[in-house]
């Protein structure tokens, strides 16, 4: 990769190509329940920018700037009261949209709060998170429609994490197939999983043959192996505009999953997955085996702090090597650090908090990754160049009934055929939003 095409990619910032891309799509960033009424105020940081969320008395959420334009105090240290924000240094009141509602400092009869604003963000609640838009459209967008938003609230697991590198090294761990037979499943052979399950093909064929295409909401990969003489088992997979993946880690017909990698800044970025309760990293173990160090848990720190980049930290880091147990890794397991998540992290962040992608090597298991650079760098160059509005920004529903997953298929079917007819007839639990 040429390195200005790498520094397109990975710089997210205001102003730059790739942050002006981010800034015309939803986030979903904060859970609901991390902001309380009139209650602490939240720091967090987005695309680059430290921002300040807090609800106010009537329950409205409000996404500003978080330092006072009086003399710069930092409005964490307010008090949320009474419909806003209240800098405690000279007593100056901001609302959620960031106006400035009372200047006890200045004398009544002037006009000068009427004239003084904050920089405020538009904020929307849906599925128990708070979901941020730092663009400039009106009206505004509306929120993508991806299928595990239709989930009932008791079938909805939401899974968040923080990642310390750039959001597209995240993100390119999820659209890559070739991975799962080492990093998660090198120790594990054949014999551990039903014989007709893709699982089982997998684990005996660890080098697929792919098919990669672009689609209405992003790229989307299938990859292939033998499975009985007359069938294939498939894995597809799909990312999503801008930063979202779907993976392929159920069956094609009823698995409800999608995960974003939001970019924090440059060099963090945020793991937010909404998927269908129940789902298990592996399926089709035999006899309900169990295969140690797969398991998905996130292991949170307890006391991480209140500062812009502390928010769903774990445990595991880099300073500490990710807890790796070498003795297991000899005896047990492929990599000797406990669960999936984990396992992806640590290679991640092993590349550094941006990769250096001109000195990468790319083979034919990379063809997905590809594609998916060139589609977000024409993205940002065509939004740049004319204005074009990108794929799923100005038509949400694009994202709705599109699913990943795995499924074994007569060889003479054409795959992108099979996927839309399980797109037509997609499973949905009970109660879900169709």
């Amino acid at each position: 990769m040429r390195a200005e095409d790498n520094e397109l990619l990975t710089r997210v910032g205001p102003g730059t190509p790739m942050g002006n891309l981010m800034r015309e799509y939803w986030f979903p960033i904060i859970k609901s329940e991390e902001v309380s009424t009139d209650g602490s105020p939240l720091r967090f940081r987005l695309l680059g920018e430290d921002l300040l969320a807090f609800r106010d008395s009537d329950g409205n959420v409000g996404i500003i700037e978080p330092y006072c334009p009086h003399r710069r105090a930092e409005l964490f240290y307010g008090r949320n009261e009474e419909c806003g924000i209240r800098c405690v240094y000279h007593g100056w009141k901001f609302d959620v949209n960031g106006n400035c509602v009372d200047m006890p400092s200045e004398p009544e009869e002037t006009n000068f709060k009427h004239k003084v604003k904050i920089k405020s963000y538009a904020a929307k609640e849906k599925i128990g998170m708070i979901w941020v838009y730092m663009g400039d459209k009106s009206p505004l967008p509306e929120l993508p429609d991806f299928d595990s938003m239709r989930l009932p609230e008791d079938k909805l697991s939401i899974r968040i994490a923080l990642r310390e590198c750039n959001y597209l090294q995240a993100l390119e761990g999820d659209i890559d197939t070739a991975h799962l037979g080492f990093l998660h499943l090198g120790s594990v052979g054949a014999s551990n999983f039903d014989k007709k399950s893709g699982e089982n093909y997998l684990s005996q064929n660890k080098a697929p043959k792919y098919k990669v295409k672009n689609t209405q909401s992003g790229t989307m990969y299938g990859a292939y192996r033998d499975a009985e003489d007359d069938t294939y088992y498939w894995r597809v997979a799909r990312f999503c505009m801008p930063c979202w993946t779907m993976p392929p880690g159920g069956n094609l017909l009823d698995h409800i999953i999608v995960r974003a990698w939001i970019p924090i800044d440059d060099h963090n970025s945020m793991f937010v997955s909404l998927s269908q309760k129940g789902g298990k990293p592996l399926d089709n173990l035999k006899g309900g085996a169990k295969l140690k160090g797969i398991g998905m848990g996130l292991n949170y720190e307890e006391n991480p702090g209140s500062g812009f980049l502390d928010r769903w930290k774990l445990k595991e880091t880099r300073a500490n090597d990710y807890m790796i147990d070498r003795e297991e890794q000899r005896t047990e397991t492929y990599t000797g650090v406990k669960g999936i998540h984990l396992q992806d992290q640590m290679i991640t962040e092993s590349m550094g908090s941006v990769s250096d992608r001109t000195g990468e090597h790319l083979g034919t298991s990379d063809q997905m990754i590809t594609m998916t650079r060139r589609r977000l760098i024409n993205a940002a160059n065509e939004l740049a160049k004319d204005g074009s509005v990108p794929s799923g920004a100005n038509n949400p529903n694009i994202f709705h009934l599109i699913r990943s997953g795995g499924m074994i298929i007569n060889r003479e079917l054409n795959w992108e055929d099979e996927v839309q007819v399980r797109k037509d007839t997609a499973v949905w639990p009970q109660g879900a939003d169709v």
